[in-house]
């Protein structure tokens, strides 16, 4: 998340601002936030925070809005409210019977080939929030979630080898080829960083996704 978000925000009506901010940073990243970060990105103090949280719970329920926001040990997130979780059942239950997509089975080989990577990873090189696809894939349990620093990284589960006939992840095609491609192009310090200073990012981020797709769909 770019911390020069702030500089995009309007100067005027400053609270209203920056509750429409933190809506748009809790939607965009689609994972929980820690108030440390927040504050980073809002250039705000961890006590003008809370007061922003707070504003936008309050807003979320005045105005019948499908979210809430969750708290979970100073992380926040944007999640459906309860009573509408009868549509959203159905609408779950017909996504995990029908086939993977084929933008499933896309962030999937991302995950399979590049991981542990992370959704910011991820949607740099498909060029897409892929939010819902990585939920959809964790819920069918292809996938798992795990914390490393500061952000979550994705890594395909037993499961996904199992259905797949592996008895190792290095058993894809083409397996070592991608995860040296992975260390060229993406940076060692800080795993939800991106670089940007090679050439061939382009490349990647256009032709990546669906070479890793094709491989993971011939195996």
């Amino acid at each position: 998340m770019d911390n020069n978000i702030n500089n995009n925000i309007p100067t005027e009506s400053s609270e209203t601002n920056h509750v429409a901010a933190l809506e748009a940073i809790l939607f965009l990243h689609g994972e929980p936030v820690s108030r440390v970060m927040l504050g980073r990105l809002l250039q705000l103090s961890e006590q003008q925070v809370l007061e922003v949280i707070s504003s936008l719970k309050e807003e979320l329920q005045r105005t019948g809005r499908g979210l809430m926001l969750m708290e979970k040990g100073g992380e926040y997130m944007l999640i459906t409210k309860p009573q509408f979780s009868i549509f959203l059942e159905s609408f779950v239950k017909d996504s995990l019977r029908e086939d993977l997509t084929p933008s499933a089975v896309e962030t999937l080989s991302l995950v399979a080939y590049f991981g542990p990577i992370t959704r910011a990873q991820i949607d740099y090189i498909r060029g897409v929030n892929s939010s819902f696809m990585l939920r959809n894939l964790l819920v069918r349990g292809l996938i798992e979630r795990t914390s490393k620093g500061n952000a979550y990284v994705y890594e395909v589960t037993a499961q996904f080898l199992a259905h797949m006939g592996l008895s190792h992840i290095s058993d894809l095609p083409q397996y070592i080829h991608y995860q040296e491609t992975r260390k060229n192009f993406f940076e060692t310090g800080e795993p939800s960083i991106i670089s940007t200073n090679s050439e061939n990012q382009t490349s990647l981020q256009t032709n990546g996704a669906s070479v890793a797709s094709e491989s993971l769909e011939n195996s």
